[in-house]
């Protein structure tokens, strides 16, 4: 995937191929690609990188610079995230907190929030877990119970999390509770940014199909915070929450579909070992999915358009993340298949292939992020106007 930003940004992106280039060597390099938003392998490295890349001002190019950031555009964010794909760099261990959290109080924060929050991110001196999904309320986020009260100065924070992405690592966490007792649904909702070096708070990982612990469950028993913690108006955290999930949809998208055109590259090398292109009904399969990520591509090209263009994005932007989670899946079943039996065997301790850690992996794409079901919904009522789902 070579793609061409135009003169404006051109000088920008020399810049930062020639440091990826001086700094992408040694340790970093044999580490190319590893990682992922749900893969915490090498994490130690991958720290080292980040550490690496805040100290050459690569960390938050957009943000504005008495934070700590470089003051630049979104179209310098777009071309940043896209040859630092396309270098297959390591991912960034401090990817939810640059993300995620930084976007969300870059737009709805306290100034006090974003001088106190913004810089350490970009120093890599403070790592930030998502507290959103609870039992019972991942997809429908609505449902949400951890309910969090006022006491003084303080927040009094109880209930539980789980699917925390990172969570072992975390200083602090983004949490969505019910400040309001008596509400309901959307309503009664704030968004608290919480220490988990304290008591109340307890950490426990959960390990995945590929044996790594990068999700974990957290469960708040009286946990405190500041009563000036609260991100956005008290009572309003879910319009906090769907902006924050919203910049998670937007450009972030871009770094996945350079890795699933790479992997696709790999597919069709192995069909060629092992001589699965003299077969029609293979060749017709591998074809399809070599045509899933020129959609993905094409897809994601139209909303940076528009994103460039100040626009909303339109409605691809929210089909993006069903199709790619389906096909990714389609394509890791195709290359184990092309595998044969040597796709089932793992080397000592459980060690994985790049293939079968990313076929493993890519089975939880469906759920994480919005279900599959959650979002043909989504498309469903929101963008085709269809009848809304029967509820009991």
């Amino acid at each position: 995937m070579e793609l061409d930003f135009g003169p404006a940004v051109r000088d920008f992106r020399d810049e930062l191929r020639d440091w990826l280039a001086d700094h992408l060597v040694g340790e970093f390099a044999a580490h190319r690609g590893v990682g992922g938003p749900t893969d915490g392998a090498a994490w130690e490295v991958r720290l080292a990188w980040d550490r690496e890349l805040s100290a050459g001002g690569w960390l938050g190019v957009g943000w504005p610079r008495e934070y700590g950031g470089r003051g630049l555009g979104l179209l310098e964010e777009i071309v940043f995230e896209y040859e630092y794909a396309r270098a297959n760099a390591p991912y960034r261990a401090t990817g939810n907190a640059l993300d995620l959290l930084g976007p969300m109080l870059l737009k709805v924060g306290a100034e006090e929030q974003k001088k106190r929050f913004l810089p350490p991110i970009l120093a890599v001196e403070e790592l930030w877990g998502q507290g959103f999904s609870e039992p019972g309320a991942g997809s429908d986020l609505a449902s949400v119970r951890t309910r969090a009260e006022r006491d003084g100065e303080e927040w009094v924070v109880s209930g539980q999390k789980v699917w925390t992405s990172f969570g072992v690592h975390a200083d602090w966490l983004y949490v969505l509770a019910r400040t309001d007792p008596d509400s309901v649904r959307h309503k009664g909702l704030t968004m608290l940014l919480l220490p988990t070096d304290q008591p109340g708070v307890e950490i426990r990982p959960i390990r995945n199909l590929a044996g790594q612990d990068e999700f974990a469950e957290v469960f708040l028993s009286d946990a405190r915070t500041g009563a000036d913690m609260a991100v956005g108006e008290v009572g309003q955290g879910w319009r906090t929450a769907m902006a924050t999930l919203g910049i998670e949809r937007g450009t972030t998208l871009l770094p996945q579909q350079v890795t699933f055109e790479r992997e696709a590259e790999a597919l069709i090398e192995l069909a060629r070992q092992r001589g699965a292109l003299d077969d029609p009904m293979l060749r017709r399969r591998i074809v399809d999915a070599w045509i899933s990520v020129r959609i993905m591509r094409t897809t994601n090209l139209r909303t940076l358009a528009e994103l460039t263009a100040g626009r909303t994005p339109g409605a691809q932007a929210t089909t993006a993340k069903l199709y790619a989670s389906t096909r990714h899946q389609q394509l890791g079943h195709l290359a184990q298949e092309l595998a044969g039996p040597a796709g089932q065997i793992v080397g000592a301790d459980y060690g994985l292939d790049t293939r079968q850690r990313s076929f493993l992996l890519s089975l939880a794409e469906t759920i994480y992020g919005g279900s599959s079901e959650i979002q043909r919904n989504i498309i469903g009522e929101q963008i085709l106007g269809l009848p809304k789902e029967p509820r009991p």
